[in-house]
Parts: structure tokens; C-alpha cells; sequence
């Protein structure tokens, strides 16, 4: 079993908008995180008005695995900043697993990318009052579908505003074959109305 097989090379992908504070304490531990594969961090500036380029600039000096890009002003409504700002990260990616991932949500342990790209599409979760992580794999996307869209819908919308909230529900990471990305980049900040959200209420109750 060859090295690429064992460990696949990962890209991981997180969008940010005034978070210089969130870079300088969680981006290192992305960034070194022990793993035997080949793997990247790719962070898309959504405009910033903070030190977040300063502090993004820096870090590129020291670190050879981040690779910075940004999102240009935009009239563009529909998909959201945050989706078409994942969209420019995924499109930057070098490899064929990339990691949807929250700068304010950092993995806990050095198990955090282990087991990721074990199947198309998986989740991390992290017990953050203890050190266990765990994933849940699946064969295709649509498996997880109910789950991403329930945590998607409890966040909130767009990340401008005090907070920036671009958290995706509970768990800390989702993790894609790149040619199923933007599939599931489509259902961020999606707007689920009538009988599509009470099927999908149903199969999240009922653990679909």
C-alpha cells in the first residue's frame, strides 16, 4: 500500500472575514499538524478591513504549506459571500480531498485529518471538553446530506456582522472528494421552504 494510499493529500479550505485575532491563535495548529501525508491550507480573505492580510502575509513567510488568496468586492448575490468564497478556495486546491474547515473550530489532537479521506465524503468531530475525535465516512455525499443542511440552517446566514459566524453546525470539518465540492458547497445557506423542509426535518429526526 503506497504512502498516497495510506495518507492522501488533503487540502484544507476555510473562508475568513476579520479574524486576525482567530489567525494568530488557530492557523499554526492547522498548519502543523503532524500528518504523513502531503497536505495545504488554503485561506480566502473575504475583504477584510482588519490586520487579517497583515497577519496572512506573515504566516506565508513562515509557513510553506499556506497558500492565501481573496475574495474581490462583488454584486454578486446569489450564491452567498460564503459559498462563492469556498468556491475560489476549492477552485486554488492542489489536492483531490478537500477539507471545509473553521478557523475558530482548530483540531484537538493529531487525529484530526487521520481517517478523513477514507471515503467520498466525511465529517470530523471533536469532543473540545475532552481530546477524543471522531468521523463519520460516508460512500457518497448524499449520505451526509440531511446532516450538513440541518447544521447549515442553524447558522448563520452570510458571515458579515459582529460575530462572523461561518460555523456549519457541530461538527468541525467537512471533508469532500474535490469533484463533489461544490455539490455540497450548494447546500450552504440554502433557503428550504414548504414540504422539502419538513422531508428533510423527518429524515434528520429520524436519523436518514
Amino acid at each position: 500500500m503506497t504512502k498516497e494510499t495510506q495518507h492522501p493529500s488533503l487540502s484544507i479550505v476555510m473562508a475568513i472575514h476579520d479574524q486576525a485575532q482567530a489567525l494568530e491563535e488557530n492557523l499554526p495548529t492547522f498548519l502543523t499538524l503532524p500528518y504523513e501525508g502531503n497536505f495545504e491550507v488554503i485561506v480566502v480573505d473575504d475583504m477584510s478591513i482588519d490586520d487579517t492580510p497583515d497577519v496572512l502575509k506573515r504566516m506565508k513567510a513562515q509557513y510553506p504549506n499556506l497558500y492565501t488568496t481573496f475574495l474581490p468586492k462583488s454584486v454578486i448575490i446569489n450564491p452567498s459571500r460564503l459559498r462563492l468564497a469556498l468556491s475560489v478556495g476549492v477552485k486554488a486546491a492542489h489536492y483531490n480531498y478537500v477539507v471545509l474547515a473553521n478557523i475558530n473550530l482548530p483540531p484537538i489532537n493529531t487525529e484530526w485529518l487521520e481517517g478523513l479521506a477514507d471515503g467520498e465524503a466525511s465529517l470530523v468531530y471533536s469532543n473540545r471538553k475532552g481530546d477524543g475525535v471522531s468521523h463519520v465516512i460516508a460512500t457518497q455525499l448524499e449520505d451526509l446530506m440531511p446532516t450538513v443542511r440541518k447544521a447549515e440552517r442553524r447558522s448563520s446566514r452570510g458571515h458579515r456582522g459582529k460575530w462572523f459566524k461561518q460555523r456549519r453546525g457541530l461538527y468541525d470539518a467537512l471533508c469532500v472528494r474535490r469533484e463533489r465540492m461544490y455539490d455540497a458547497i450548494n447546500l450552504f445557506d440554502l433557503t428550504i421552504r414548504g414540504s422539502k423542509l419538513l422531508r428533510l426535518r423527518l429524515r434528520v429526526w429520524l436519523g436518514m
